[in-house]
């Protein structure tokens, strides 16, 4: 690892992505505050969640992983872990659609309702669509000729790359996993095996990095030469890290999916039991 470590700082203090991610935190924060002092209250979990994803996301954008996106391939490749595979599921987790829900008055609320039951939401929360969104941008981005445009400017990676990726994760995960207002969700079996079939696009991106017989990028390939170390190690590390890990973090979100599954089934017990009960009572 540390011969494929670029020189310079670890940190890249990105004044943009600073901003953007304090603004969201405070918000987050003060919006679960009020919350708490109404009547439907707030889960605490709910705000652990948001605070991990935006630890996730300043460290893929301020941490190392950020600073050397654009010089180590196995930089970049954890970059779309973090933001993908983490903090795009924890985002969800927070249900944020549920907290704005709570801070809107009458009007505001009929209106969220009237967008989340509309047709662009209905077809954007199919998991058929999210899963399709989800594998094109991991491998649409890198085919040659997107990677090594993004590559080559710094904006294009920070005001395009990013934001499709986060948007692509929040839609795929937004309908499979949480509880956040949503007007069709899909039946947990469906939830289940949607995550899973991520498996696909993540293994066959990690597997064609790692076994591809020459270095992908010609920036990567020319920022190794200038830091000294080898172009193909880290391809390959980078290739191993999309294939392995991301099979790791399918499979947490797939254990998330199925016990909310279990969590659902015994709802329904107990509500039959004791309709059973009431029955029985009356007979």
């Amino acid at each position: 690892m540390g011969d494929l470590t670029p020189g310079g700082s670890p940190i890249d203090l990105d004044l943009f992505v600073v901003i953007n991610l304090a603004f969201l935190t405070g918000l987050y924060l003060w919006a679960a505050h009020r919350a708490k002092h109404r009547a439907f209250g707030w889960n605490t979990g709910s705000t652990i969640a948001f605070i991990a994803a935006m630890c996730a996301l300043a460290l893929a954008y301020l941490g190392p992983f950020g600073a050397w996106a654009h010089d180590a391939f196995w930089a970049h490749m954890g970059q779309h872990l973090l933001v993908l595979m983490i903090a795009g599921p924890l985002i969800v987790l927070s249900s944020p659609v549920r907290l704005t829900f709570v801070n809107l008055g009458p009007r505001g609320r009929r209106r969220l309702v009237r967008v989340l039951r509309s047709r662009p939401v209905e077809f954007l929360t199919r998991p058929v669509v999210g899963w399709l969104l989800f594998a094109t941008v991991l491998l649409g981005s890198h085919t040659q000729l997107v990677m090594n445009w993004a590559l080559d400017g710094h904006d294009a990676m920070e005001f395009g790359i990013r934001p499709i990726y986060l948007f692509a994760a929040l839609v795929f995960y937004y309908p499979l996993i949480g509880s956040d207002l949503i007007a069709k969700r899909p039946a947990p079996s469906v939830r289940l095996v949607s995550l899973g079939l991520m498996m696909i696009p993540e293994t066959t991106l990690g597997i064609v990095v790692h076994f591809a017989p020459i270095p992908l990028y010609w920036p990567y390939e020319q920022a190794a030469a200038i830091h000294g170390f080898d172009a193909m190690a880290d391809q390959k590390f980078a290739g191993a890290m999309m294939w392995a890990i991301a099979m790791v973090l399918d499979g947490m979100w797939m254990m998330v999916a199925a016990i909310e599954w279990w969590r659902d089934q015994e709802k329904v017990t107990r509500r039959l039991e004791r309709q059973e009960a009431r029955e029985t009572l009356n007979a």
